[in-house]
Formats: C-alpha cells, structure tokens, sequence
C-alpha cells in the first residue's frame, strides 16, 4: 500500500501543487489520505482530456462510481490510486456521497454543451471544490461544511478563470451564458478569443463573484477547528490570483508563480499569530 500512497503523493505534486502543499501542513498520520483523496480528484478531472470523446469518459466515470459503491474491487486494488482512496475510506469512514457528487458534476467537463446559469457554476463548483474541502476536514478529524462551501466555489471560480483560454481552445464555456447574456457577449466570441471590453466586464462580474465567497468564507473561518486549517489552505492564494487577474486580459491572464503560491500557502499556515491564537487569527491574516 505503500508504493500506492506514494504513487498518489507524487501525482498531486505534479498535478496539484497547491493542495500537495497545503498538505504538507497535515499531521503525518493523514497525509497519505488526503493525497488519495486529491489523486482521485487529478485522475477526474483529466477525464476529457485522456478520453478525447464523452463515450469513453463517461465509461471511466462510471468505473469510478462503481469503486466508490463496493463493486470492482478486484480491479481497483489493483489500481494505486483507487486502492489508496478505498483504504483511506476504510480508515476514515468516510461517506462516498461527496466523491459520487464530484463525479457527477465531471460529466459535464466531457461535453461542449455550455454553462447556463450562475447557479449551475456555483453548483458544479460546490460538487467540486467544496466536496473535496469537506471530505479533507473529514480525513482531519473534523467539520468544516459551513466553510467548504463559500470556500470552494472561490476557488473553483478562480481556477476556471484562469483556465478559460484553454477551455475556450476546446471550445469548452464555463462562463455561464446568463452572464454573457447580461453583457451583450456571445458564446462564439469567447471560442474565437477575441477579447472585448464586454467581455473582460463579464469576467470582472465572476471576479467579484469569487471575492464575494472568499469573503463569506472568511467571515466563517473564526469557527473553523485549528485541525481543519490543512483543507481550507489550498484557497490562500484566491485573492492574490484574482488581483493578478484584474491587471491582465481575459485570454492573457497573468498567474501567480509556483513558487509564490507555495510561499503564500506556507505564510498562512506558519503564521505565528494564527499559532498563538487559535482559529480567531486566521480569520484576521492578510493571506486569507
């Protein structure tokens, strides 16, 4: 099991930087859980891209739910990271219904079919991001749902934001088209990347969004258990990414540097206030 943890552990370093930071900061005895949790996440999300077409993405998903449901057994201990998030579900008791929800949102990544609504990104985002943050409280010994969901819609915004190039390549549109709508903005202009002051208001709009929950989230971090803080960590640098954001075009964005996320995220969490004071000084930290 151990070359599986191991396995699991150097994918989220490649894949995942920030959560493999942040974990880092997690007592020894979780690491290898939580880096079975974040590996489960990678291989999800690489769904679309490993699968080129939805058929054989869906058949992957649905590989997936069967692992988390007690079937395929045989196969997925065979597998490092199922055999790693089994064990870690095991371990922890942990509800499966989180990582079916993840699952199911994924299915929208393996289609063209456009965002609608804000709603339904707030909703993708929660199935997403703020599942994976609960479940990490979980494997922490800890809950820490009120938090996770603001949370996590911030930094799903955040990241989808930053991706949108690359999306709009594959003519992939998680800008909800509600939101495009309100700005006189279509579909076609963000396939072609072509930028426009419109546009560039549409996504100052979900900036601002993203800020809102980051903000709500903050105001709910004095209630957060000291133990819980290695699950919300990954977020830290939402706030410095939206700044950069702000600066930069739609289809250029500038992003924070590997390094720079890795010092923002080690600040947070080596903050000697946030130490000496407990749960009330995160709240307080300029990194958050």
């Amino acid at each position: 099991m151990q070359d599986a943890a191991s396995y699991c552990a150097e994918l989220v370093r490649s894949a995942d930087r920030d959560r493999f930071v942040a974990t880092l900061f997690a007592p020894a005895r979780n690491r290898d859980a939580l880096y079975a949790l974040y590996a489960f996440n990678v291989e999800v999300a690489r769904v679309r891209g490993r699968a080129r077409e939805a058929a054989p993405g869906e058949i992957r998903l649905q590989w997936w739910r069967e692992v988390l449901q007690g079937e395929r057994h045989g196969e997925a201990l065979a597998t490092p990271v199922a055999a790693s998030l089994l064990n870690a579900i095991e371990t922890y008791r942990l509800q499966a219904n989180p990582m079916l929800a993840l699952l199911e949102a994924r299915g929208f990544d393996l289609y063209d079919e456009p965002m609608r609504t804000v709603a339904e990104l707030e909703d993708y985002a929660i199935k997403t991001a703020s599942g994976l943050i609960a479940v990490a409280a979980a494997i922490l010994g800890t809950d820490a749902a009120r938090v996770a969901r603001p949370a996590g819609i911030a930094y799903a915004l955040t990241e989808l934001l930053a991706a949108l190039p690359e999306h709009a390549a594959r003519r992939q549109l998680y800008l909800p088209l509600e939101l495009l709508d309100r700005h006189g903005v279509g579909a076609a202009d963000v396939f072609a990347g072509r930028s426009s002051p419109a546009l560039n208001r549409a996504a100052a709009e979900l900036r601002g969004l993203a800020r809102r929950h980051r903000a709500a989230a903050t105001d709910l971090l004095p209630g957060l258990a000291e133990q819980a803080l290695p699950a919300v960590l990954p977020i830290v640098p939402v706030r410095r990414s939206l700044d950069q954001m702000d600066r930069s075009d739609i289809f250029s964005p500038k992003v924070l540097s590997p390094w720079r996320r890795q010092w923002l995220i080690w600040r947070a969490a080596r903050n000697p206030k946030r130490l000496a004071g407990g749960s009330r000084s995160i709240a307080g930290s300029k990194d958050f």
